[in-house]
């Protein structure tokens, strides 16, 4: 019976042993996949409040999940992302952007101040690690959307002036209807 307890033991060992493995396996392919990386504390919000956030991050093309601080460390080891080991003490949520490297950090300091809760920690951009202050002025930075929108504005307005400058002087020597330019 005792010999029995040890091998069924052993084996919840290896089968714990290889849950564990295929959450590092999942943990290095979001990182790998994602262009962005914001480690945040979510203390202190409610599970209605991370529903709700993960539902607004999830339509913005983010995803919020939360990891085990050793399973993490054990998939970044060695990896461009070690780093961020540093940023991995008490209770962290990562959130993975695929697309819009800033949209994570953005979208999380909105959440922040709507929550009045929650604080970064470090994050990852396109092959740099960021430490807590880095990642909130990166948050800053609008998203690319917003800056072709306002680089366009920028140039349709001199382009728009330009256009009703030249309507203004071909009105101002325009020939009335029915008068020929002789008269």
């Amino acid at each position: 019976m005792g010999t029995t307890v040890f091998k069924k033991g052993d084996q919840m060992s290896v089968e714990a042993k290889n849950a564990k493995q295929l959450i590092v396996d999942e943990i290095k392919e979001k990182f790998e996949k994602s262009i962005s990386v914001v480690v945040v504390d979510y203390l202190g919000i409610t599970v209605a409040q991370a529903d709700e956030l993960r539902k607004t991050l999830r339509e913005n093309g983010v995803n919020l999940t939360v990891y085990k601080n050793t399973l993490v460390k054990r998939a970044i080891a060695g990896t461009e992302y070690e780093g961020l080991g540093d940023a991995l003490k008490g209770s962290s949520a990562f959130a993975f952007c695929e697309e819009d490297a800033t949209a994570a950090a953005r979208l999380l300091k909105k959440a922040m101040k709507q929550y009045n809760k929650m604080s970064f920690k470090g994050g990852y951009v396109d092959g740099s690690v960021y430490d807590a202050k880095q990642v909130e002025a990166l948050a800053d930075i609008p998203s690319r959307e917003e800056l072709i929108a306002r680089f366009m504005g920028s140039i349709q307005s001199p382009v728009s002036q330009l256009v009703r400058t030249f309507k203004a002087i071909a009105d101002e020597g325009a020939v009335p209807a029915g008068e020929t330019a002789e008269a």
